[in-house]
């Protein structure tokens, strides 16, 4: 029986196996998708919630159940369950994608019982964006909802990508999706036409992955997210002006965790996606400030994501584990 839990944050997205290959060995159909790099990641933060969909040869819920993420809105459909194949570069930059088999995740349509309708944070995983917008119509009243898309929906599903992303209060992208959205070279001027797509009746953050070079956060010059709280004993929305600002835009700027061993980049956006709403949710706090420990924590544990085989680290990863890596990641950025 598949224990029912108090959840504060929602994802959606895919739930997969991954056959992996890269300059340093190769795995065969491991346990991948979007919605477990993110749960194993937000679930040690927060009580955590998947919505998704695998076929009937998939067995592998004691990885979640182990995490005590909430898998009642994972469904089980007759059918194969998604797979995706790839092979990594020297680089560990680029990859091909050797085969992309939806199985039941192509009639993946997310129905949300009471309780997950009910989750405080949400994040929608990469799916089609009338999918991301059916989901956000489903919800009561969230307090922030985080965005994820890729190549294909940008170029697919263009209008209603924007519709979606006038919804949303945080938009997470690599810079290639982040230029090939705004339709500009420079990352700056990117930024600040997304952030009007977004929406100018409400404050918005676009975070902007560039793999192991890190990230760019660029935010409205005053941040009033919807229930954004200074202080978890404050609960209301506030204005937090952030220390510094260029063109109206504030930016962070997060150089990536040095590492000697990179064995698999897959799921390492998903696991700072995960690392990042995690914290929020943990926090309650969505000041700027905030936002800003968020990024180092996600990005402290996406790196330990890329140190082994696909979820391997993610399952024995501990909060211990992490709370040492932010102080070294502080002490890389500190002046």
């Amino acid at each position: 029986m598949i224990k029912k839990l108090s959840n504060k944050l929602l994802t959606i997205g895919s739930v997969a196996f991954d056959s992996i290959e890269t300059p340093f060995g190769k795995i065969n159909k491991a346990l991948g998708g979007s919605a477990t790099y993110f749960s194993l990641a937000s679930s040690l933060f927060t009580p955590t919630a998947i919505v998704g969909v695998v076929g009937n040869d998939f067995g592998k819920f004691d990885v979640y159940r182990k995490r005590e993420i909430d898998i009642t809105g994972l469904e089980k459909r007759k059918g194969k369950t998604f797979h995706w194949s790839g092979k990594y570069h020297f680089d560990m930059n680029t990859r091909d994608t050797l085969k992309t088999e939806l199985g039941v995740f192509a009639d993946f349509k997310p129905k949300l019982d009471d309780n997950h309708k009910a989750s405080e944070y949400v994040f929608l995983g990469n799916i089609q964006p009338k999918l991301q917008l059916d989901v956000l119509q489903q919800m009561k009243k969230p307090k922030l909802v985080g965005l994820d898309t890729m190549n294909l929906w940008i170029e697919t599903a263009r209008k209603d990508l924007f519709k979606v992303m006038k919804e949303i209060d945080i938009l997470v992208i690599n810079d290639g999706e982040a230029r090939q959205l705004s339709k500009e070279t420079n990352l700056l001027k990117a930024a600040k036409k997304i952030l009007r797509i977004m929406g100018s009746q409400k404050s918005n953050a676009l975070i902007i992955k560039q793999g192991e070079h890190g990230l760019l956060m660029f935010a409205d010059s005053i941040l009033s997210l919807r229930g954004a709280s200074a202080t978890k004993q404050s609960k209301t929305k506030i204005a937090a002006r952030p220390p510094a600002a260029r063109n109206d835009i504030s930016i962070f700027n997060l150089p990536g965790y040095p590492l000697e061993n990179v064995i698999d980049p897959t799921g390492a956006g998903d696991s700072f996606a995960g690392g990042f709403m995690g914290y929020l949710a943990k926090t309650d706090d969505l000041s700027y400030a905030n936002l800003k420990k968020a990024c180092v924590y996600g990005s402290a544990v996406a790196s330990f994501t890329v140190e082994n085989f696909g979820t391997k680290a993610l399952e024995i990863l501990t909060a211990k584990k992490i709370e040492k890596r932010y102080i070294l990641y502080k002490q890389l950025i500190h002046i």
